[in-house]
């Protein structure tokens, strides 16, 4: 993948207003991942780069013009695709400026993993410190749960794990009222708790806190991860809440 020059991004550019993506493999995106783990590269108009107003932090710590598949030197176990993260940035950057995308996002990993002190955690809490440099971070977005749809003990714990995530992200990052908008799930890795995952997300209710909820956007044929259309609508809508809810003319950013 071409890398563009980013010790003059570095050096060069504005203040970013930072958005942390983060999760599992919904957020690090498999739109356009076929049967063989191949992506197609087709990329939509609305997840097209823009080398003024939209960048990423690489896996180096660097920033570069942010394109898809945006989580490619992130999460590298796995082929990824198409996310939300473009098309949610092309949606507010007219609003917001310009905005340094922080992906984050590992598949196939359940809540506990994002613990503080876990491997995942403590990465997250570097990369979204190293990109505060660069500007102010703004919100964090986050698509997991997936993994968390197999075992009843994985739902018993999964509110108190969910809330300490945000308690501990807000504490160590010194942001106490940091928007986060979650994404209730669209699937899971089992459909057995499913539904008690996301009435456990849809339920959350702390300050700064909103749910957008993927219910009914279309799945590929694994029946786990959403289309590239699917992505799209999802940057949509994390794009509106974020602007109805935490972008108002009475406190911009």
């Amino acid at each position: 993948m071409e890398v563009t020059n980013s010790v003059n991004i570095n050096e060069a550019r504005p203040a970013k207003k930072i958005f942390i993506l983060s999760g599992q493999s919904n957020m690090a995106g498999r739109g356009g991942i076929d049967k063989h783990k191949r992506w197609d590269g087709v990329v939509p108009p609305e997840c097209a780069p823009d080398s003024e107003k939209i960048f990423r932090l690489d896996a180096q710590l660097r920033w570069e013009v942010a394109r898809e598949a945006i989580h490619y030197d992130i999460d590298t176990k796995k082929t990824c695709g198409v996310g939300p993260g473009m098309s949610f940035a092309n949606a507010v950057k007219d609003r917001v400026g310009v905005i340094g995308l922080v992906p984050c996002a590992i598949g196939g990993t359940e809540i506990k993993q994002w613990a503080r002190g876990e491997h995942l955690y403590e990465n997250m809490v570097k990369r979204a410190k190293e990109a505060a440099h660069g500007g102010e971070i703004t919100a964090l977005l986050w698509y997991q749960g997936e993994s968390d749809t197999s075992a009843q003990h994985q739902v018993d714990t999964y509110k108190e794990n969910m809330e300490r995530l945000i308690h501990n992200v807000r504490a160590d990052l010194n942001l106490p009222n940091l928007p986060i908008i979650q994404v209730a799930l669209a699937s899971g890795v089992e459909q057995k708790y499913v539904d008690e995952i996301r009435e456990i997300q849809l339920g959350i209710d702390l300050p700064n806190v909103v749910c957008v909820d993927a219910k009914g956007l279309q799945l590929r044929d694994d029946n786990l991860h959403l289309t590239t259309e699917a992505q799209v609508q999802l940057g949509h809508a994390l794009a509106q809440s974020f602007l109805t809810n935490f972008l108002s003319e009475k406190a911009p950013l």
